[in-house]
């Protein structure tokens, strides 16, 4: 899902698509908390 563009920065992306460098993982803990905070407030 081109997802795997952001794991670029670090040169550790790539590795299943989920670049876990600075960007990619404050990416992925943000849509995290989108996903958390939806499921309280639904």
């Amino acid at each position: 899902m081109g997802f795997g563009g952001y794991g670029g920065y670090g040169g550790f992306g790539g590795c299943g698509g989920f670049g876990f460098t600075s960007t990619g993982a404050i990416l992925v803990l943000f849509i995290l908390l989108v996903i958390i905070t939806r499921s309280f407030f639904i």
